[in-house]
């Protein structure tokens, strides 16, 4: 492909922190003779929101300055500058492209309401000639090769998976070339601190399950040690609804959602495994998630801003509370459930809880204590490391009643104390307070 002479393609990473298997950055390398990056920390992304909630809470904020800390060192590996400002990016995004002679912006396609509006309020500030390029770049199974009329896709999951599978291909992975190092600019602007963000700085709690690094080199190490040194993918099934420490699930979620590890390298890592070791249930398994994971992208494409609304995707017209007291209580682990207690404690010292844990306690608060779910997925937002907007949307929809799950079921929530913590492990762990 021949460079355009002359001209600048500026990167603009969102929810795509990587510089393996990135669309927006081949396509800036391959057409451009200089390259540029940016990331912004919004100041909206730190504000208190719906609920009452801050946006993104403290343990969130680390990881992400720590995945950018990483994507601004693997970035200077390829030469390129990554820019990072403490601003909204519909503030600087016009003068940065007048300041590097910018002549197209690339970044990761989004269809939620808050980032059309950020790129509605950019193309705004932009003159005539600078274009504003979006790819779809967080599927497994891309657009593109799934559906020209979203309105098509499923409400039932099974439906969903069985078409792709037997009719869709994965797409191999893009591969990203070096600059030369005359690409690179200088450079004034700073990552900020925890402090400068609005947070004290914390220590990982010691009994986290997840007390890994923010950025595509821990995630790539992560991916390595569960596929290839422990083998850890040949057991997932059995151990997927586990509760307790670093192995019981793959843990690739965070890096997932701030897109510093793309769906498709897990995909063919997996592959290589079962080429070397076997494919068995497991590492299908592993692989149904990530389809789960699309699945729930697909849903927010076909109903849009409905799956923020109080009857969710079916209209359902339940009755909510919206108990401030009731609520604090399941926040604080001080319910009547030591089950939900456990997990709800844990997610507040650690910003992480087991699959099983989610779902769990999700459920106690929509169907035993009938608060509206959105409440609880504004709660989540904040506080997930591993927040993704479709996913946590569309699993609390689904718990709640109101989404994609056609039996609408509520847990019971003791039965399933009994049957995923049987001797009490992790309950004790996080409901017992030591002397010392």
């Amino acid at each position: 492909m021949q460079k355009k002479q002359n001209s600048t393609g500026l990167i603009w990473f969102r929810n795509n922190l990587r510089t393996q298997d990135n669309a927006s950055l081949k396509n800036a390398i391959e057409k451009h003779e200089k390259v540029v990056a940016v990331y912004f920390f919004d100041p909206k992304n730190f504000k208190t929101a719906a609920f009452g909630f801050q946006k993104t809470a403290k343990f969130r904020a680390k990881f992400l300055i720590e995945t950018i800390t990483d994507l601004k060192k693997n970035l200077a590996d390829l030469n390129i500058t990554l820019l990072t400002y403490l601003d909204a990016p519909e503030h600087k995004i016009s003068l940065l492209c007048d300041d590097l002679l910018v002549d197209a912006i690339y970044t990761q396609k989004e269809w939620t309401q808050e980032e059309i509006d950020t790129n509605e309020l950019i193309k705004k500030t932009l003159s005539a000639d600078v274009k504003f390029i979006e790819t779809y770049d967080q599927f497994l199974y891309h657009p593109e090769t799934v559906s020209t009329n979203f309105s098509n896709i499923p409400d039932v999951f099974t439906q969903f998976r069985k078409k792709l599978e037997k009719y869709v291909a994965i797409q191999e992975e893009v591969s990203i070339s070096k600059l030369p190092i005359t690409n690179l600019v200088e450079n004034k602007t700073t990552i900020p601190s925890i402090s400068t963000l609005g947070f004290k700085s914390f220590e990982t709690h010691p009994k986290s399950a997840f007390p890994f690094l923010g950025g595509e080199s821990e995630a790539l190490k992560r991916l390595n040690y569960y596929l290839f040194e422990s083998k850890k993918v040949g057991f997932y099934k059995k151990t997927r609804n586990g509760l307790v420490g670093l192995d019981y699930a793959t843990k690739f979620s965070p890096w997932l959602a701030n897109g510093s590890l793309s769906a498709k390298t897990i995909y063919w890592n997996i592959k290589a495994y079962e080429k070397e070791f076997g494919a068995n249930e497991s590492t299908y398994w592993v692989i149904f998630e990530l389809i789960w994971r699309d699945y729930f992208k697909y849903i927010s494409l076909k109903h849009g801003a409905k799956i923020f609304k109080i009857g969710g995707i079916l209209d359902k017209n339940y009755h909510w509370n919206s108990d401030k007291k009731l609520i604090d209580q399941w926040i604080n682990g001080e319910t009547k459930d030591d089950f939900v207690n456990a997990n709800m404690i844990e997610f507040k010292e650690t910003g992480w809880m087991s699959n099983r844990g989610r779902q769990n306690v999700a459920s106690y608060f929509a169907k035993e204590l009938l608060l509206d779910w959105r409440i609880g997925a504004a709660y989540f937002e904040s506080m997930l490391i591993d927040f993704d907007v479709h996913s946590n949307y569309g699993n609390w929809m689904y718990v709640a009643g109101v989404g994609n799950d056609p039996r609408d079921r509520k847990f019971n929530t003791q039965l399933q104390a009994e049957r995923y913590d049987g001797d009490y492990k992790f309950r004790k762990m996080w409901l017992v307070k030591t002397l010392f």
